[in-house]
């Protein structure tokens, strides 16, 4: 199976009159040996089904299918669609749907699972993207996915970190993230300004807290970092009114704290607080 080249893409672009999208985050893949490592650090096996996001022109894609794995790729751009239909297709191994990751309806395409998702995300998605898998894709239960390396250090970030934020917090909430990897922008067509990492997620079994409402939690950290620099007995004053400041009090944290000095289990003891109050 031959992987695409930094020839290859730029001749599968022009064959096809297509121009990378710049409001897209359209960055091809082009290096075959980064492909492959991509598969092997996934830890996906011949016969193993895998979702992958943002196939574009099919460069992970075809590692995929070299390493024996059932792909199902999503593309939301149509043209790119057409190219990566006519590359796969003698091959039943490879289901290609033209959808919006951010819209569609994983239950419905997914069914039970388990899937990984192994993927090169968009750069101007990528955060939402894994946030909603996180939380509207259960039967996604492992994924690797290539991000931009500031964004990776914000999915994995520990508290007091200045990359640490909202993203974060939910993130730690699903499952156990590392940067397993980075990638050079060279192996890019078109070369992008920034360099890449490759972030692992393992999905938790169970929360590793207990919240009264999962959506409250989040609710609070949104509160909380919408101001980051500010004491959080002001930044949760809309939140929680004039109980801002006892709430928390009566979870152990200083009123004077900021949101980006808490961690998981803080957040979650603010949650129940205002649950008990």
């Amino acid at each position: 199976m031959t992987l695409l080249t930094p020839a290859s893409v730029r001749a599968l672009l022009t064959e096809h009159g297509l121009r990378p999208s710049r409001r897209r985050g359209q960055h091809f893949l082009a290096d075959p040996n980064t492909a492959r490592r991509i598969v092997r650090l996934a830890g996906v096996h011949a016969g193993d089904p895998v979702l992958e996001i943002g196939a574009g022109l099919g460069s992970l894609t075809l590692a995929l299918r070299e390493r024996g794995c059932s792909v199902l790729a999503l593309e939301i751009d149509r043209k790119l669609v057409t190219v990566l239909e006519a590359e796969v297709a003698d091959d039943r191994d490879v289901r290609v749907v033209a959808v919006d990751a951010l819209a569609v309806d994983y239950d419905a395409l997914l069914g039970a699972g388990p899937w990984s998702c192994v993927s090169n995300l968009p750069y101007n998605v990528a955060t939402p993207v894994v946030i909603r898998l996180l939380e509207e894709a259960p039967s996604v239960t492992s994924g690797l996915v290539m991000v931009q390396r500031e964004v990776a250090e914000r999915l994995v970030a520990a508290p007091g970190s200045g990359a640490y934020g909202a993203p974060s917090v939910k993130v730690a909430y699903y499952a156990d993230a590392k940067i397993v990897g980075m990638v050079p922008r060279a192996v890019f067509v078109p070369v992008p300004k920034v360099d890449s990492a490759l972030v692992e997620l393992v999905r938790r079994d169970t929360p590793p807290v207990e919240v009264p409402s999962r959506e409250r939690l989040f609710q609070l950290v949104r509160a909380g970092f919408a101001h980051r620099r500010q004491m959080l007995r002001r930044t949760l004053r809309p939140a929680l009114g004039e109980h801002a400041e006892s709430a928390l009090t009566d979870a152990g944290i200083d009123p004077r704290a900021r949101a980006e000095s808490l961690g998981l289990d803080e957040w979650a003891a603010l949650a129940r607080a205002e649950a008990a109050s």
